[in-house]
Formats: structure tokens, C-alpha cells, sequence
């Protein structure tokens, strides 16, 4: 296969990978952000690209990223699965409440679901892991993200860069709904927060397994107490 070919595939698999349309249930959670709108702590599309911002940079870049990071990493080194095990225990302990932890486990096994099904594709190494992933007790989404890079053999940049794309989509898409947010607006704040992206990835590969996670209160609060809010449209 030419390598124009190679490459235009692989790019497809990123964006479908980081499609809205992949069934992971991405856009059933808010990630906090439904009960900050409750509660009046965001109002607005400035108080909007704060609050997405704040968990880019603090939560999304410290955490997930440098999760994805160094799962590829250890697997494009060898086959010996213990660190990613860890790794994966790592980010879910690392959400810092029931509903952020929810919905990063349901994502991660929904996506492994959709490379189970796609895995003739793969090589044996790589269906093996899957298979193995079955028995874990919990996945988390950034886990399987990775690991869906590292089957598909996505550039590493590339793989971070969607990451942080499709968290912006989802958190930008929630907000349309919930701030509301018009479409010009919302269109406008993720030129602006896409223009981050770049710095984020600077620092997450800046750091080390042990400087991995960060603490965001207001986030955990709000995602904690949107547990029990009278009316809602996402689970998280």
C-alpha cells in the first residue's frame, strides 16, 4: 500500500476514533458541567471557555494526556502488559468523584467493545491485548484510547491532539445546550480553545508518571452534587 494511502488511512482512523458518532456515549456526560451551569457558576460563553480551559489544562493535560502518553509508550516497547495495568488503575483513581469515574469507566468499555469488534484488522499481539482487556476489572477511557492508537499505529502527537479535540467537542456541545450557547458562539469558543491544544501537549509530555493528576474542587463539587439535581439531560 503506497504511503499516501497508509497515512490517509490511519487519519481516518483518528477521526473516527474522535468522532461524535462513535459509540462510546461521550455525549452523555457533562463532566461536571451541567450542575455548574445549575448553580450560576457558568453564564456565559467567557465563564464557558474558562471553565473548559481550566479542566484542559489541569485535568485533561495532566491526567489523561500523560495516561495516553505513556500506555504508548509501554506498549510500542513491549509486550509485557503490567505497566499499562497500572497505568490504567492510575487514571481511574485518579477521577475524583462517582459520576467522573462513571463515566470514564463506561467510556473505556464502550470503546473497547468497538475495537473487539474490529479487531480482524489487528495483529495477534494486538488481539491478544484486547483480549486481555476483557478480564480487567475496570477500563478507563483514556486507557483504550490508547491502546485504539496503538492498534491502528497513530502518531503519538496526533493521538494527543484528538484526545484533547474530541474533550473540547463534547464539553463546547454541552454547553450549547445547557449555557445555551448559539452555534456561532459555540463555533467561535472552539477556534479559541483548539488554539491551546498545542501548549497542553508541551507539557504533558513535559511530565513524569510520578507527577501524574491534579485536584479541580469546583469540578469534583459540581459533579458530585449533580448526582442528585432535581432535572438533568446527562448522566454525568
Amino acid at each position: 500500500m503506497p504511503t499516501n494511502a497508509i497515512n490517509s488511512l490511519k487519519l481516518t482512523r483518528l477521526l473516527q476514533l474522535c468522532s461524535p458518532g462513535l459509540p462510546v456515549g461521550g455525549f452523555s456526560f457533562s463532566q461536571g458541567l451541567e450542575y455548574a451551569v445549575e448553580i450560576g457558576w457558568v453564564t456565559n460563553v467567557a465563564e464557558c471557555e474558562n471553565w473548559i480551559t481550566t479542566n484542559l489544562q489541569a485535568s485533561i493535560g495532566t491526567t489523561d494526556l500523560v495516561i495516553i502518553r505513556l500506555v504508548l509508550q509501554s506498549l510500542n516497547q513491549t509486550t509485557d502488559y503490567a505497566e499499562v495495568v497500572e497505568l490504567n488503575q492510575l487514571a481511574i483513581a485518579s477521577r475524583e468523584s462517582h459520576e467522573l469515574r462513571l463515566a470514564d469507566v463506561a467510556m473505556g468499555r464502550a470503546l473497547l467493545r468497538v475495537l473487539t469488534q474490529q479487531n480482524t484488522e489487528f495483529s495477534v499481539e494486538q488481539q491478544s491485548l484486547l483480549a486481555q482487556m476483557q478480564d480487567w476489572q475496570d477500563i478507563s477511557f483514556a486507557s483504550a484510547f490508547a491502546v485504539a492508537c496503538y492498534c491502528w499505529q497513530l502518531d503519538q502527537q496526533l493521538a494527543l491532539t484528538g484526545f484533547c479535540w474530541m474533550f473540547i467537542e463534547n464539553q463546547v456541545a454541552a454547553a450549547t445546550k445547557l449555557v445555551p450557547l448559539g452555534q456561532t458562539q459555540a463555533q467561535n469558543l472552539m477556534f479559541s480553545l483548539s488554539e491551546l491544544v498545542d501548549e497542553v501537549i508541551v507539557d504533558a509530555n513535559s511530565r513524569q508518571r510520578s507527577q501524574i493528576g491534579n485536584s479541580l474542587p469546583s469540578v469534583a463539587m459540581a459533579s458530585a452534587w449533580h448526582e442528585t439535581q432535581y432535572s438533568r439531560l446527562f448522566r454525568s
